[in-house]
């Protein structure tokens, strides 16, 4: 049976306690997805509306700024291994460049602003997510990333239901327009800067390892091991699948579906992520990272394949909170793999290396969906997602099954 690394000594694996570095960036990720998740569902609303703009413009966006993020997470990741280790001033500057740029976005008179003020929110995401995930990774006892991982989804998750379910708030029973809601995401914005820069330390390298002078490898793709090289591959295939979850929103404006519902059919979208994250990541920890990946991709298939059938609200609702719960569970595995893979020394550059191959495909991936949409229907660009995430699925069973790596052996 394929498990995952479990060299933890027994009073770790027993306790399962997270260190304080962990909780304290899921509590950053919480706050900065409550900022975020106020504006970001908004934004198909805003196109579909008040600008004009339709299914095209909106995988443009999504695609353009996925992938501004991820083609700067290799730099960023690899930057904080150059710097030996030392990550958390990426992450300020990446959380900080985010959190100026987002609120912004309820000022956008055009599509195309709408484009930039995206990009450089996700600039910051690039900036800041590859030594994050370090950090994370640093920080965590072996034999529990998965953990760990799935912990910091589910913040994540958590965030994006508050975030949600304030702006359907305030758009349901205040008199704050649709600007002044999203100019107030600047508030849980700077609480998740300042948590950052004052409750995160960075662990000092013991004495031994402070005296061996880290020389990292060439930054190639050839360097890679080869079950990794694999394994972002077919990640980076299944991108292709993995289309923005706000053409779900998307799709239920076409159903009629009013914004305040969208908003509250959101922030269930991710509560459901939420509940299921830290449960899926400690699940992965025992039945092996691939296996979790596998069940997650599977029915990511099968909710997309559904999603071409819905044709009502009630039939939304229900395959979006079966997504959700899926997706959670198995979104502490994918990054942990990554973790498993890489020397401690080398972690910033794999989780650069990660996030560059799904950004490669975010903009072809987006335009493709967007177009599939416009030209041909809603339904077709969801059978489309969803028999590629089948096919992804199946090749990563069959070509790039996760090989058990453990710590100190180079196998």
């Amino acid at each position: 049976m394929n498990k995952t690394d479990q060299t933890a000594s027994p009073t770790q694996a027993n306790s399962r306690k997270l260190p304080r570095t962990v909780i304290v960036l899921g509590l950053v990720s919480f706050f900065n997805d409550f900022a975020s998740d106020i504006v970001i569902p908004l934004i198909p609303i805003l196109l579909a509306t008040v600008l004009a703009a339709g299914p095209v413009a909106l995988g443009l966006i999504e695609g353009v700024a996925d992938a501004m993020a991820s083609l700067l997470k290799l730099w960023s990741g690899r930057h904080s291994d150059v710097m030996s280790g030392r990550r958390k001033n990426l992450a300020v500057a990446g959380y900080t460049l985010s959190n100026i740029a987002r609120p912004l976005l309820g000022l956008a008179g055009s599509w195309p602003m709408i484009l930039v003020l995206r990009s450089i929110d996700r600039v910051g995401k690039g900036v800041r997510s590859a030594p994050r995930d370090a950090l994370v990774a640093d920080a965590t006892p072996p034999g529990m990333h998965g953990y760990a991982f799935g912990y910091h989804r589910a913040m994540d998750n958590g965030g994006a239901v508050a975030g949600s379910l304030v702006a359907a708030a305030a758009l349901a029973w205040s008199d704050l327009s649709l600007t002044e809601v999203i100019l107030w995401s600047a508030v849980p914005g700077f609480v998740a800067v300042l948590l950052l820069g004052t409750g995160v330390k960075e662990e000092k390298k013991k004495h031994a390892e402070a005296q061996v002078p880290v020389v990292l490898p060439p930054l190639r793709w050839s360097v890679l091991s080869l079950p990794m090289r694999r394994y972002l591959l077919v990640l980076m295939l299944f991108t292709f699948a993995r289309a923005s979850e706000t053409f779900i929103l998307l799709l239920g404006h076409q159903l009629g579906v009013g914004v305040v519902e969208l908003l509250l059919l959101w922030s269930t979208l991710y509560l459901c992520k939420a509940a299921t994250s830290t449960w899926g990541g400690q699940l992965a920890d025992k039945l092996g990272h691939g296996t979790l990946m596998l069940i997650g991709w599977t029915t990511f298939s099968i909710s997309f394949l559904m999603l071409g059938l819905v044709e009502q609200s009630a039939g939304l609702w229900a395959v979006s909170i079966f997504y959700g719960l899926c997706t959670g569970m198995s979104e502490g595995a994918e990054r942990a793999m990554i973790s498993d893979y890489a020397a401690p020394h080398e972690r910033g550059t794999a989780f650069g290396w990660y996030h560059l191959m799904v950004g490669i495909a975010a903009i072809p991936a987006g335009l493709l969906f967007g177009s599939i949409w416009q030209f041909q229907s809603a339904a077709m660009a969801f059978f489309f997602a969803g028999v590629l995430a089948a096919f992804a699925a199946l090749l990563l069973r069959v070509w790039a099954w996760p090989v058990r790596k453990l710590r100190g052996s180079e196998g």
